[in-house]
């Protein structure tokens, strides 16, 4: 295993979201990334220093909001190093085992040599209070688990998913000059073939580090390289290019396994949502439900092809919205468009049985649609 400096800020997801667009300089005035100075001593600096703008207005890239940040957070709120925090709240309870700071002999001689563009190593450097912009080393497959913690899907529980969910969400528009159509936190967030890439880039003399997400497709790719980024050529862009396609193919081509209810009889019949909205959900020779709607209003909006989905059985008179065949995220229709998308996962929660073993009813608290209630036979409607 090979170990590789980071210099991406994947430990500052803990920052507050508004810090990075509050205006703050790149670094404080009279300091490099390696500046020994003290967090009060920092302050005294920002004292006499101006913003770069006014805070809120702008995407400015700053190691000094970083920086502050952490330090102030673990130093005047928890009490306790910045670096011993990272270790034991986040590294340690995601088991990442080969992620630290602290250059030691060991480390060193497991670390990839950094190269200059001209071939010659590069020295490794001490970034003093500039660290958590920057110190952190870690190898592929440690940044790996914090990649599937971020997407929810690792086995180690860190936070909350609404709180996932706050960290993947972009925050701020920017500018044409700046490298990134928004940022997040405390993310750089570009669009690439219709999917949100969120993504942290960084760069230390002699390597250069990208770890990035595609959050809808629960998808990450870390790139790790020693030396500097080939000029006009974005590998992570390029990877995606290749991997998102297949991906697509991959699951439109894939069979939906659904499960049927233990009573589907329970499920089969007529409902109406107001006197509006018609469906009729059966169950096939395998006991899975199908869901069609209809009514005047359906038949002119939906086209024949989209109005049946399928009911797949979760547990207690819950099912989900599954639709078997690919279908366009937002319909048009005339001047009325429906989105499909906001339909296809949802649940539906069948009420209590009643006496003659039957459900009267559903609510879709994700479509806003509650009190759908049963009817005795098939509406008929005026021409």
């Amino acid at each position: 295993m090979t170990h590789h400096p980071t210099n991406t800020h994947f430990n500052d997801f803990l920052r507050f979201q508004h810090l990075c667009p509050a205006g703050l300089p790149r670094r404080l005035r009279a300091t490099n990334l390696l500046w020994k100075g003290k967090t009060q001593s920092a302050l005294n600096l920002l004292q006499d220093d101006v913003l770069v703008a006014d805070p809120g207005t702008k995407c400015h890239y700053s190691n000094l909001a970083f920086s502050l940040l952490a330090h102030i957070m673990a130093e005047r709120v928890v009490g306790v190093d910045y670096q011993r925090w990272i270790m034991d709240n986040i590294l340690d309870r995601l088991g990442m085992e080969d992620t630290g700071f602290d250059l030691t002999p060991g480390v060193q001689a497991q670390l990839a040599v950094g190269v200059y563009s001209s071939g010659q190593p590069a020295p490794l450097y001490d970034l003093g209070w500039y660290r958590p912009s920057g110190q952190m080393f870690s190898t592929a497959a440690d940044l790996a688990k914090l990649a599937m913690m971020l997407l929810g899907a690792y086995n180690r529980k860190l936070l909350e998913p609404d709180t996932l969910k706050i960290l993947l969400t972009p925050l701020f528009r920017c500018e044409k000059d700046y490298f990134a159509n928004r940022t997040g936190t405390p993310w750089e967030v570009n669009e690439q073939l219709g999917y949100e890439v969120v993504r942290k880039d960084g760069d230390l003399d002699g390597y250069s580090a990208t770890f990035s997400l595609v959050p809808r497709l629960k998808l990450g790719l870390v790139v790790l390289m020693a030396g500097g980024r080939p000029q006009g050529h974005d590998v992570v862009a390029k990877t995606y290019s290749l991997i998102v396609p297949a991906l697509e193919k991959a699951f439109h081509e894939a069979r939906k396994v659904l499960s049927a209810p233990p009573n589907p009889e329970a499920y089969v019949g007529f409902f109406t949502y107001g006197n509006i909205t018609f469906y009729e959900i059966k169950a096939g020779s395998d006991g899975v439900l199908s869901m069609q709607q209809f009514g005047p209003q359906i038949e002119e909006l939906i086209p024949e092809r989209y109005r049946t989905i399928k009911l797949n059985y979760l547990v207690e008179r819950v099912f989900k919205v599954v639709f078997e065949k690919e279908y366009p995220c937002v319909l048009r229709v005339s001047t009325a468009s429906v989105s499909l998308e906001a339909q296809d996962g949802q649940l539906f929660n069948f009420y209590t049985l009643d006496k003659r073993g039957l459900s009267p009813g559903f609510d879709a608290p994700g479509l806003n649609t509650y009190n759908v209630v049963r009817i005795a036979r098939r509406p008929s409607f005026s021409s």
